[in-house]
């Protein structure tokens, strides 16, 4: 007699209490294996798919994709230690929590299905057998048809959550991907072209999802869509929000001349190799600044009543996402070169753009860079990335007018702002940092005397 025993959603570690159900990767009825990735979850901090500890048929899932479930909740149910589980002779049970943490690596996935009725669904919300039990390349909107009678190609899940919050028909997008794939930009050229896509008959909003009606005219009364604010966008505002009530900020910028800086950029990619990136350069500049004016890497203990100066350098920057704003973090920054600076921001860019980042790349940060320059705004007074201490925000790069040599040329000028806590320094300190970043960035030779 088998016996079935429940998996409940891990603890995901650095502080998360619940994570989003984003795509199913087995269904009712499914041979697993010990740590087969099960489910993807959506975290405040990360995208991770969640290997299950047993082996076994899966008779039950909790949770419909969307669903935010607490650490602790039941996700599925497994029956173990029938003749027709045993597709691999693992131990029962396994120390790993996320792919890639505790045990060892991940057992290769074996998949069949239970074609039998020995083994019955159970719990209130067990999921009906066959259901989101393919896992192709390219996710699918499961239960909806495209045109050709075939599953709707959608790039991600998080496509297809965008099209079910706005209310847009999958089936009716012509995707503009390869072989027709739905991207984000279909999804929401629908969204701000109604005419461009179906809109589903129960209105623009998600089911369960709150309206008010807005204005008081009866003719063409629009209505407010009110979105929770949780996952990403929740973790956001949450840290912004302490840090505004918490950090006593204060920010001061400065215009300074770029044009030797991206001459330097120009000659060092002129060698074989990767492209040096502006952000990799002002990583450099920030981590040397910081070196010289070490009380804008530190952190402030009330409870004790003291300043902490941290010794090494964590740097977090700013990277936009299709999951809102994330700040991956480049560890021991620095110890790094600028050739490895710009490998660490290749490579955690990547993980950010596919949303495969991990917890530990999201945080521990102790000094964030922001490169807001890559939306073509010139300034901004950001809010500073709480527990840190400072932000050194980077507009845009542009051709302007400016007085070089005594006479008026055209030079590549940049906006550098530094938002900081006041706790930890006075404006001498922070107009002393600003000034040296703007003098490396102006005069790039100033690295190699300091080096």
């Amino acid at each position: 007699m088998p016996q079935v025993l429940e998996f409940k959603l891990p603890d995901l570690g650095e502080g998360l209490t619940e994570a989003e159900i984003v795509r199913w990767l087995v269904a009712v009825g499914d041979v697993v294996v010990v740590d087969q990735p099960v489910v993807e979850v959506e975290t405040a901090k990360a995208m991770v798919e969640v290997p299950c500890p047993y082996g076994g048929v899966v008779t039950a899932r909790f949770g419909e994709e969307g669903k935010e479930l607490p650490v602790g909740a039941p996700l599925l149910t497994v029956a173990v230690g029938s003749a027709d589980a045993v597709v691999a002779a693992e131990d029962d049970s396994s120390g790993n929590v996320l792919v890639g943490y505790g045990t060892g690596g991940a057992v290769a996935a074996r998949r069949r299905r239970i074609r039998t009725g020995a083994v019955a669904a159970s719990g209130a919300d067990a999921v009906r057998p066959g259901a989101g039990s393919e896992r192709p390349g390219a996710d699918t909107e499961r239960g909806a048809a495209a045109p050709g009678g075939g599953p709707v190609p959608v790039i991600s899940p998080l496509v297809r959550r965008l099209a079910r919050e706005h209310g847009v028909d999958l089936r009716a997008l012509a995707g503009t991907g390869p072989d027709g794939l739905i991207l984000r930009s279909d999804v929401e050229r629908a969204i701000h072209t109604p005419t461009a896509a179906a809109v589903s008959p129960a209105a623009a909003v998600s089911p369960g999802r709150a309206v008010s009606p807005v204005g008081t005219d009866a003719v063409g009364a629009g209505e407010a869509v009110r979105v929770p604010l949780r996952g990403v966008r929740g973790a956001v505002a949450e840290k912004l929000s302490r840090s505004r009530r918490e950090i006593p900020d204060a920010t001061c910028w400065v215009d300074a001349d770029a044009t030797e800086l991206m001459a330097a950029r120009a000659a060092m990619n002129t060698a074989e190799g990767p492209k040096i990136s502006v952000l990799a350069l002002l990583a450099r500049v920030c981590t040397a600044a910081l070196t010289r004016f070490p009380e804008l890497n530190s952190t402030v203990d009330m409870a004790a009543g003291e300043i902490v100066r941290l010794p090494s350098v964590h740097l977090g920057f700013a990277a936009q996402t299709e999951r809102g704003l994330v700040v991956p973090v480049v560890r021991e920054a620095n110890g790094r070169s600028t050739e490895s600076l710009n490998a660490e921001f290749l490579r955690l860019t990547e993980a950010a753009r596919t949303g495969t980042l991990t917890p530990a790349e999201l945080t521990g940060g102790t000094f964030t860079l922001n490169n807001y320059g890559v939306f073509g705004v010139d300034g901004s007074t950001p809010i500073i990335n709480h527990p840190e201490a400072a932000m050194l925000g980077v507009g845009r790069i542009v051709s302007k007018p400016w007085v070089w040599q005594g006479e008026l040329a055209v030079r590549q000028v940049v906006q550098l702002s530094l938002t900081f806590d006041h706790r930890v320094c006075d404006g001498g300190t922070a107009g002393g940092f600003l000034r040296y970043v703007a003098d490396c960035v102006e005069r790039p030779a100033v690295l190699l005397r300091g080096a």
